[in-house]
């Protein structure tokens, strides 16, 4: 079983976050695991990208041109993304800010509307575990208990209080699908 995602969307919005306790879980389930973000200087507002792949197998290069998965955020990155998801393959986005929508027929298309569950859980830094938990319904990589136990890791010790808001959100995001 191999998975090459690519999550892709503004800096701001938690793709490389997301990507990393992805990869993190994975390392916890005992997966073979590359973890690539791309982003620019600008941070916050300029784009963001992370390729993550989840393997039981060695993976040979961390650089990919074609995705089992994508998980977009924005415009530009369904402009630049769709075309390289596999036949076959999965694109979840959130419709949020998308004001023209996937068009290829040889994919499953996903629609997640993570920005306005958020909006109505009072969160909106949830939004990407929405997502995150929408990706696992989809597509079960990794348990979202495991999930946790990686934002665990990954989170500074002063944020783990954020920790039972993260599974609410993880748990809403699954519901959506």
């Amino acid at each position: 079983m191999t998975n090459e995602i690519i999550i892709t969307g503004f800096g701001g919005q938690g793709v490389l976050s997301m990507g990393k306790i992805l990869a993190y879980a994975g390392l916890l389930d005992g997966l073979e695991v590359s973890w690539m973000p791309s982003y620019g200087p600008e941070q916050r507002g300029g784009t963001a990208n992370v390729t993550v792949i989840l393997s039981d197998e060695a993976i040979s290069s961390p650089v990919l041109d074609q995705y089992d998965i994508a998980v977009v955020l924005n415009q530009q990155s369904l402009d630049k993304f769709e075309s390289h998801v596999k036949p076959g393959g999965t694109l979840l986005y959130d419709p949020y800010g998308i004001h023209r929508l996937p068009q290829r027929t040889d994919i499953n298309v996903l629609e997640v509307r993570a920005t306005e569950a958020a909006i109505a859980g009072g969160n909106m830094k949830a939004f990407n575990m929405i997502l995150l938990g929408a990706l696992l319904k989809a597509h079960p990589m990794v348990s979202p208990e495991t999930v946790i136990k990686g934002l665990e890791k990954t989170l500074p010790e002063r944020h783990h209080h954020l920790i039972p808001m993260n599974r609410e959100a993880i748990v809403k995001g699954a519901e959506l699908i």
